[in-house]
């Protein structure tokens, strides 16, 4: 029994699924190191205020959901992989807006609309990544270990990504403090950050082109519009219950922190896989969900008391491994036959959307009211944990299909 499982691992990481997993950490990267450092720049060089700030953030949540209903119908008409390679160098070409005269950029809608345009790249590439790429490239048996390992590259992106962008713009004020990286007033420019950005994009472009997809013929009467590949309604609870979650995180990541606080948050995510693999691998599954958002709601109360905590930033990237992993399962399990691409674009707008929401909430209204922010995200990891205990779990199990 062990050997066979082995050999099954084995075989899933071969070198196509090493490309599509590091390609899908490169393209999170691209957009995650820009939470912590887009809202600088939009106060410093555009003028906005808190309220737009907030705004111009969460528009990314609106732009991931706007390409979904088409994504069955592309990836049916076209080579997947090119509509995944087109989206992603939409958003590489994105990145080219701060470098643009400030006249390009002076109008908040423009800008907004900039950023409906990236969460609409983003979300088009994700949903053809885990929906139909990653998918591609391995087994029918190995598919759910697939998912769960590729989706893991990414999650190590929110830890990676911003503390990328934080290291990027400390090191252009020590090493290129020239008109490039300054304004005026002598207001740091993260200019190199969108650069680097790009380049991810583009590395995970590259990636991709290594890799041969074999040409489908098109299936007949495939529909322009439709809810294949982009959202499962029968998991609604589940979206629902997850965006809670991320909202909350999205709070949190609104917060100005040190580069290494996100490097605590990987320790977390580290810890969960072990968490995964020893402790909870025989444990009731009701178990796993209370865990993690027992202890994130626990470095919650801690940053309420102290922020100087050490431990804060490992308990909550412990709890939000242990969280995420679990809920894509149940999507995963959730999802009938020919819906596991469905489920895994589902999971994606549920995790994406929400910390976008949680970013833009915590810039227009909690900038300088940080207690306030900690105690909303607390409150709705609490309220996460209600609706999971008293509800969704319930649901689930009456409704899984696998």
């Amino acid at each position: 029994m062990n050997s066979q499982n082995t050999t099954v691992h084995m075989r899933l990481w071969h070198r196509e699924f090493w490309l599509m997993a590091t390609a899908n950490l490169l393209l999170s990267m691209s957009v995650t190191m820009l939470i912590p450092v887009l809202p600088l720049w939009l106060r410093q060089w555009t003028g906005m205020d808190d309220t737009l700030t907030g705004l111009v953030m969460a528009a990314f949540a609106i732009g991931l959901f706007l390409p979904g209903a088409f994504c069955s119908y592309l990836v049916q008409r076209y080579r997947r992989n090119l509509v995944f390679i087109i989206s992603v160098l939409v958003l590489a070409a994105s990145m080219v807006l701060p470098f643009l005269p400030h006249s390009a950029y002076q109008s908040p809608l423009v800008v907004i609309l900039w950023r409906v345009m990236q969460g609409a790249a983003f979300g088009l590439a994700q949903m053809v990544l885990s929906s139909t790429l990653i998918i591609d490239t391995c087994e029918s048996h190995q598919r759910t270990e697939a998912n769960h390992s590729a989706t893991w590259f990414g999650r190590f992106a929110l830890s990676l990504g911003p503390m990328t962008g934080l290291l990027l713009l400390k090191l252009s004020d020590v090493i290129y403090p020239n008109r490039l990286l300054e304004d005026c007033s002598g207001n740091l420019s993260p200019l190199n950050v969108f650069f680097v950005a790009a380049i991810c994009c583009l590395a995970a472009v590259v990636l991709v082109l290594f890799i041969h997809f074999p040409f489908r013929i098109p299936e007949d009467g495939t529909r322009l519009m439709s809810l294949d590949r982009f959202f499962l309604p029968s998991g609604f609870p589940l979206f629902f219950n997850l965006m809670l979650v991320t909202i909350a995180i999205g709070l949190l990541m609104s917060m100005a922190v040190p580069a290494n606080s996100y490097g605590m948050v990987m320790i977390g995510f580290l810890l969960a896989l072990l968490a995964q693999r020893f402790v909870f691998r025989d444990a009731e599954v009701k178990s796993e969900v209370i865990t993690g958002l027992l202890l994130m709601a626990a470095a919650m109360i801690i940053l309420l008391a102290s922020r100087m905590s050490p431990l804060t930033t490992p308990l909550l990237g412990l709890g939000l491994g242990i969280v995420g992993a679990r809920f894509l399962l149940f999507f995963i399990k959730l999802s009938r036959h020919c819906q596991r691409g469905t489920s895994q674009s589902t999971f994606m707008l549920g995790w994406e959307s929400g910390l976008a929401i949680g970013v833009g909430l915590g810039c227009a209204c909690f900038t300088h009211h940080i207690q306030q922010l900690l105690t909303t995200a607390l409150g709705l990891v609490v309220v996460a944990l209600l609706m999971y205990v008293c509800f969704t779990h319930q649901w689930f199990v009456r409704h899984k299909n696998r």
